[in-house]
């Protein structure tokens, strides 16, 4: 007989927002995907990193702008925890300063509040695998904002950084800083997605970049895209 399948291993996620409307929506929305769980609820930054200890889920679904202690500061704190969840940022605005901090503390991505609900769970899905929630429009955006006019110390910074990078590693840092997913990258190099994830968590690792964003602003900075 053949043998039984393997069950898809259940993501936790937590959500925070001080909207009780909108934690409820979310929760509505994510309860439609069988192998995702809200573990915990928080209105406001602080209540989040308590949650993020007592419940540790695998992603933050992050309001931005709360109480207390804004989503930012909130998203710097959490990612700083050893073995951290990813963070997804929440706003109502698009590309506003506040998800610009957020992706500078460690979010992996962000979203729109008003995202159809098959593409918030799409994202919690992809941000746990490893990959960042941003298209390569949005990161070209991020780019010209983060990286108008570098200094020369900061460009000799990105360029030493990258110096550490093997020439597989940089190839692929080249393509984060595109803005392209991992199965893009796969298909352009000729390689598994396995791999290319792989080889992005060693860059990550080697640059001491938080999430895909940074490591195109390195790529970037050091003139590899």
């Amino acid at each position: 007989m053949p043998a039984d399948p393997v069950p898809s291993p259940v993501l936790g996620v937590l959500l925070a927002d001080d909207d009780p409307l909108v934690r409820a929506g979310l929760r509505i929305i994510l309860s439609a995907a069988g192998d995702l769980r809200v573990v915990g609820e928080a209105g406001d930054g602080s209540q989040a990193i308590e949650e993020v200890v007592t419940r540790r889920p695998d992603v933050v679904l992050m309001d931005v702008r709360m109480p207390v202690l804004n989503g930012i500061d909130a998203t710097s704190r959490i990612t700083a925890l050893p073995d951290p969840p990813k963070v997804i940022a929440l706003t109502t605005f698009h590309l506003d300063e506040y998800v610009f901090g957020a992706l500078r503390a460690g979010a992996s991505g962000f979203l729109l509040k008003d995202t159809p609900p098959t593409d918030i769970i799409r994202a919690v899905r992809l941000v746990a695998a490893g990959e960042g929630m941003l298209s390569p429009s949005v990161t070209r955006t991020l780019i010209e904002h983060f990286g108008a006019d570098p200094t020369a110390a900061r460009r000799k910074a990105a360029q030493q950084a990258v110096r550490a990078l093997t020439e597989r590693e940089r190839e692929v840092a080249a393509e984060v800083a595109e803005g392209r997913s991992n199965a893009d990258i796969a298909a352009r190099l000729y390689m598994s997605e396995a791999t290319v994830k792989a080889h992005v968590s060693r860059v990550m690792g080697k640059l001491g970049a938080a999430n895909r964003v940074q490591v195109a602003i390195t790529a970037r900075d050091a003139d590899l895209a």
